[in-house]
């Protein structure tokens, strides 16, 4: 089965293509190389690789493939907020673009990677489910991506499946290790500073979910029968897998000695939180699906990492793994163009 990723020199898709080369996919990766220099490790490149703007993606480039995995995005709030215009360009008009060709050239499916963020400011007192909870987006980048998960939705067809996941918030160790997503941020300033900092006050909640264990089910979906899951979403998470930050925090500290947290305040206007179900995705995924990794043993896993790699608190502060740090760089160094 030919597969395209877009987006597979990011931190999920680095991780991706691995698994997806090893389940004997024929994979083609599509990246604009924007953040292919974040590798902490080296990493192997694959046999049929495209270097491109996502948003100048051409039919030749999409051609002959059986399923995309579309993962190429200006991924998380802080950096869809840098730049609103861009935000569109990349998570909605490109999106939108790239279904409509995939469909007109006779791929069977594609795979939407949304987010978790369009939820935005919710209840806590009972998990979202993908159709009846509310979509209250609150940033560029949630707002992008829901308008791109409406949108496309409205091209599935008897021979074209659309199907969107919704991730949690992803920790866990890749090549291209992003520190400025909530946990892996936590292990990450524990370990080379002694110290995590909270921004809120800690009770906002936070689905999370292992890297690993995302790519798991993306893999998996590939081969699913279309009855089961074409047209659907599915929020992607561990079951009773909704910490607050507070928790996620001290997950973090406890697996590493003598780091202490403290509360900065700084956030105290951002009040997202919500807690997800994932009923949904374990009964249509479970057959296909068990996920294998928890906060601690993630947490294990980096801190190994860590060490492999003399981690330190240049590469914790710095533009290897801080996604907005390195745009901004680059665009500095007119290496991007807006």
């Amino acid at each position: 089965m030919k597969i395209l990723v877009t987006g597979n020199l990011g931190y999920i898709g680095s991780v991706l293509t691995e698994v997806l080369t090893q389940k004997g996919f024929e994979v083609t990766g599509f990246d604009s190389g924007y953040f292919e220099d974040c590798s902490l490790i080296k990493v192997k490149k694959l046999k049929k690789q495209i270097y491109r703007d996502i948003r100048k993606i051409d039919y030749k480039d999409i051609e002959g493939h059986d399923s995309i995995i579309h993962l190429a995005a200006l991924s998380n709030d802080p950096l869809g907020e840098f730049n609103a215009k861009f935000t569109e360009e990349i998570n909605f008009l490109a999106t939108v673009r790239i279904a409509t060709i995939a469909k007109k050239l006779g791929v069977k499916r594609f795979i939407n990677i949304s987010t978790q963020s369009i939820y935005g400011i919710s209840k806590v007192d009972s998990e979202l489910d993908e159709y009846t909870s509310k979509k209250n987006p609150v940033t560029e980048y949630a707002k992008s991506k829901w308008k791109a998960e409406q949108e496309i939705a409205k091209l599935k067809s008897n021979n074209f499946d659309i199907v969107t996941f919704r991730p949690a918030t992803v920790f866990g160790a890749s090549p291209r290790l992003r520190c400025d997503i909530v946990f892996n941020n936590f292990v990450g300033s524990a370990y080379t500073t002694g110290k995590i900092e909270i921004k809120s006050d800690g009770t906002p909640w936070r689905p999370v979910i292992h890297v690993k264990d995302l790519c798991s089910v993306l893999s998996s979906s590939l081969l699913i029968e279309k009855k089961i899951i074409s047209g659907k979403a599915y929020n992607v998470g561990v079951l009773n897998g909704n910490y607050t930050v507070k928790e996620l925090a001290e997950s973090a500290s406890k697996n590493i000695k003598n780091s202490k947290i403290f509360y900065s305040h700084e956030h105290n206007q951002d009040s997202r939180t919500y807690k997800v179900s994932f009923q949904n995705l374990y009964k249509d995924f479970d057959k296909y699906f068990k996920p294998e990794w928890n906060l601690d043993s993630g947490a294990k896993e980096l801190i190994i990492f860590f060490k492999k790699i003399n981690f330190s608190k240049f590469f914790f502060e710095g533009s290897k793994t801080n996604r907005l740090i390195c745009l901004k760089d680059k665009i500095t160094k007119n290496q991007i163009i807006l």
